[in-house]
């Protein structure tokens, strides 16, 4: 009778371990999608070579280890010159997504870029940095504005930035006022307005 019971016991384990099965791929992936850190009210800096390079802060940061990714919430940054000596360009935006392996961000929301070394303001609703190749673009269909202090403003669509070269391009239509400012004559000031698409 102990022999059969026991047989028995083991009949019923046996059919409940084949009945209850679990999907542990459906797991991973969703282990995938969930960060690996969530921080809030952070500074980031990052640093080559022992000098600050760049400093971040957002409100909400989500960091995903296996993609070496950081995404942020009402990011603002400053870039700094050699040896992190002064700051040549600061911004903000609502999104940003850096890859902390290779420095590209990627920023959305309500883009505003200031370079203090050039005297420019950027604003559009995307920008994407490619850390070593040293360019910054918008969507190709992005409509961007530029301005400077002395009143020179553009506005186009599609920006292309290769600030190793130091060119300036608009993938389409751009329009604007350039101001050239003379340091030769005091009231050396003109003004041209400039038109150009496809």
């Amino acid at each position: 009778m102990k022999k059969n019971l026991t047989v028995l016991m083991l009949i019923i384990l046996a059919a409940a371990n084949t009945a209850c099965t679990f999907d542990y791929g459906e797991l991973e992936s969703s282990e995938r999608t969930l960060p690996d850190l969530i921080m809030e009210n952070v500074v980031y800096v990052r640093v080559r070579s022992a000098d600050p390079i760049a400093r971040f802060q957002a409100e909400r940061a989500e960091l995903y280890e296996r993609h070496n990714t950081m995404k942020l919430q009402n990011f603002s940054f400053e870039q700094f010159g050699e040896r992190g000596e002064e700051i040549n360009a600061a911004g903000t935006a609502g999104l940003a997504s850096i890859n902390t392996d290779s420095g590209d961000i990627l920023m959305e929301s309500g883009v505003r870029i200031e370079i203090e070394s050039e005297d420019i303001i950027i604003e559009t609703n995307q920008l994407d940095w490619k850390d070593e190749q040293r360019l910054l673009s918008s969507g190709e269909e992005d409509i961007v504005n530029i301005y400077q202090q002395n009143g020179t403003s553009f506005t186009g669509i599609g920006l292309m930035v290769n600030t190793r070269r130091r060119t300036w391009d608009f993938t389409g239509f751009v329009s604007g006022i350039y101001i050239h400012e003379d340091d030769d004559e005091e009231p050396a000031e003109s003004a041209a307005a400039v038109e150009s698409g496809d």
